[in-house]
């Protein structure tokens, strides 16, 4: 066992109080102190830098049978975050390293070692493990490259494009050849971004009329992958624009995690039997083969500004549920993370 420097007695972390039934509120949950725990053998003991809030969370305070199990009430919450190891237990991970871990919504984190990685502060931005170098950048080019079997000369439709995932998917595609790049946003200054900085060749706003409209003004020759990030008349609208052949990539359905109700399904499936399309939802968990080659061929693009991302930096423990909520909200331009 290291020495352990001097530590607070105590950590704050986020609870569950209760599910939320649809939009979550504050008095679901509770900012708590809690003791910390020094690393038993094979553990390590990390003080956060950065925490990560995703739109999958909410499914997470859910009871509903889901692909990952639900946060217990009165138990601290988890999430993505990376930190500074202050003591260890376990062989290979010193004080002093850096790792990503699963141990989010809370100051210090005592985790198991074989689920932390580290990572080189050197190399890039702490916070760029949270977003476009980890679990949202691999999400974006495994739900791209695999799932929509993206292939050069592609006309690539992204909602949620302004987001973490939705914005790295528009590069990648424009990087790897696609012939068009599309997005949709909530507002007009993140239209602008998509165009101006991530280089999409059109966007628009899915606040200033139809979807289906806006997509074919845009995308006039119909498209080939459509990355699914907000379902709904998103997913409507891209059944109507798909070309033979097409793809569609279910990374997630925004517009519906708040629902109490359960949402119509696309009016146009019958489509899919012209065309020939697919519709197919992915995990980023089943596609972990694929971090060295997305580390290896992203990493370059990211130290070049090849591919450019965004972070809305949110600082605090105390804000930590604010951020989550502005997630579902949108307010998000990039990864939303929390800066302690």
């Amino acid at each position: 066992m290291t020495d352990t420097p001097t530590l607070p007695a105590v950590s704050r972390e986020w609870q569950l109080l209760s599910r939320p039934v649809g939009w979550p509120e504050p008095g679901d949950f509770a900012l708590v102190e809690a003791e910390i725990r020094q690393p038993a053998a094979g553990e390590v003991l990390v003080r956060n830098a950065y925490l990560s809030v995703d739109p999958y969370m909410r499914g997470r305070m859910s009871a509903a049978k889901s692909y990952v199990a639900p946060y217990e009430l009165g138990k601290a919450m988890q999430g993505g975050a990376v930190g500074e190891v202050v003591a260890s237990n376990a062989d290979g991970i010193a004080p002093g390293d850096h790792v990503l871990h699963f141990g989010g919504w809370r100051e210090y984190a005592t985790v198991e070692a074989k689920h932390a990685v580290k990572v080189d502060p050197e190399t890039a931005p702490l916070s760029t493990y949270l977003g476009v170098l980890g679990m949202t950048g691999l999400t974006a080019y495994a739900g791209l490259l695999r799932t929509a079997a993206f292939k050069e000369g592609d006309a690539v439709f992204v909602s949620g494009a302004a987001g973490a995932v939705g914005s790295q998917v528009g590069q990648l595609a424009k990087l790897k050849g696609a012939s068009r790049v599309i997005g949709s946003a909530g507002s007009a200054e993140k239209v602008r971004l998509l165009v101006e900085e991530y280089g999409f060749d059109a966007a628009f706003n899915y606040k200033d009329g139809p979807v289906s409209q806006q997509l074919r003004a845009a995308a006039p020759d119909g498209i080939d992958v459509y990355f699914d990030n907000v379902g709904g008349d998103h997913l409507e609208a891209a059944i109507g624009s798909l070309n033979r052949g097409g793809r569609i990539a279910v990374c997630g359905m925004i517009s519906v995690y708040n629902n109490t109700e359960p949402a119509p399904g696309p009016r146009n499936l019958a489509r899919l039997i012209q065309t020939r399309g697919r519709i197919e939802g992915f995990l980023v968990g089943d596609h972990y083969d694929l971090q060295p080659q997305f580390v290896s061929e992203v990493g370059p693009w990211v130290a070049s500004g090849a591919l450019k991302y965004r972070e809305t930096v949110v600082e605090g423990i105390e804000n930590n549920l604010e951020a989550f909520l502005g997630v579902l909200r949108g307010d998000n331009t990039g990864k939303m993370i929390v800066k302690l």
